[in-house]
């Protein structure tokens, strides 16, 4: 990978392009939440490996109580407020504003996510990124990787006292290497503009990426007119194309990009867990049914944080 990305360094920056709009329309989810889903919606489902892309507003009540997963990589990424998570593993803890958790569900994990409000607080609001795992991880032990604010690093392309700042999620920006190390090749940017600017950001090859915009508007590569908050922008992939070039049109524009391998395989998903037959989705349901491979606390584990 990154023998890939340093040969890339020695070509002329030649950006994507936008191939696909999608809009992230608001929509409730169970009790209290909202969520603007674009990838995993019925306009933009297959875009491997990335499995689903949530914006979620989660009000006071409302949360993700216990449930499983299987076969992909959940990244829950705090924009404002925080919210706890517990799983049948033993591990629990806060996600903070501005904090990340990479989780590898790997053969099975139970978890519970459940957002913390308290009076003066704001709102948790958040993305969560599913990730499908190449096939040979699939039956991995699960596994964490969490970073809190403090800990993700900023890149700043035009110095620390320039317009831009990148915070690397994982991947490599301007210089500047996340500590997580994901099951297959992911890159993740929140890029904030403090004020008209642009950047280029460089993809490995061959590599899928998007574009959700948090806030402001964009204009992509050499295109004039501009992109609104709330639409993923997926991006081309033609083989002399070294990145992407984003220019902010607005002061405080916010945008998340992401890249990752595309995976040769296919998808088989039925609700929270991936794999890539039929056959390996029907053993997964007699797993979690029969308490085994990855599940053996499904029906005695109960979360506390969900149940209080």
């Amino acid at each position: 990978m990154f023998k890939t990305v340093a040969l890339s360094r020695f070509l002329m920056p030649a950006s994507r392009s936008v191939i696909k709009q999608v809009l992230a329309v608001e929509t409730p989810e169970g009790a209290g939440a909202l969520v603007r889903r674009s990838i995993g919606s019925m306009t933009l489902r297959n875009l491997t490996p990335f499995l689903m892309l949530d914006h979620f507003h989660v009000s006071k009540g409302a949360g993700f109580p216990d449930h499983p997963h299987r076969g992909q990589a959940t990244v829950t990424y705090m924009l404002e407020g925080s919210s706890r998570h517990e799983d049948s593993a033993g591990h629990k803890g806060t996600i903070e504003a501005g904090g990340v958790q990479w989780m590898c569900a790997g053969k099975g994990i139970i978890h519970a996510e459940m957002p913390i409000h308290s009076d003066g607080a704001p709102d948790p609001r958040g993305l969560q990124l599913w990730v499908d795992l190449p096939k040979q991880f699939k039956m991995v032990e699960p596994s964490y990787q969490e970073l809190g604010p403090d800990r993700i690093p900023t890149a700043f392309p035009d110095g620390p006292d320039g317009a831009v700042k990148v915070k690397v999620i994982s991947g490599i920006s301007h210089g500047v290497e996340s500590p997580v190390r994901p099951l297959g090749g992911c890159w993740y940017f929140h890029i904030i503009f403090e004020s008209t600017a642009t950047i280029f950001q460089d993809i490995p090859p061959s590599w899928t990426s998007f574009a959700y915009i948090l806030k402001g508007k964009v204009s992509i590569g050499s295109e004039v007119l501009p992109r609104d908050a709330f639409h993923t922008l997926v991006f081309s992939n033609n083989a002399n194309e070294t990145g992407v070039s984003i220019t902010a049109t607005e002061s405080g524009t916010e945008v998340i990009l992401v890249a990752g391998e595309p995976l040769d395989q296919t998808v088989f998903q039925y609700g929270p867990f991936v794999m890539t037959s039929r056959e390996e989705i029907q053993k997964t349901l007699i797993d979690y049914q029969t308490g085994k491979n990855g599940f053996e606390k499904a029906h005695t584990w109960k979360s506390k944080i969900a149940h209080e």
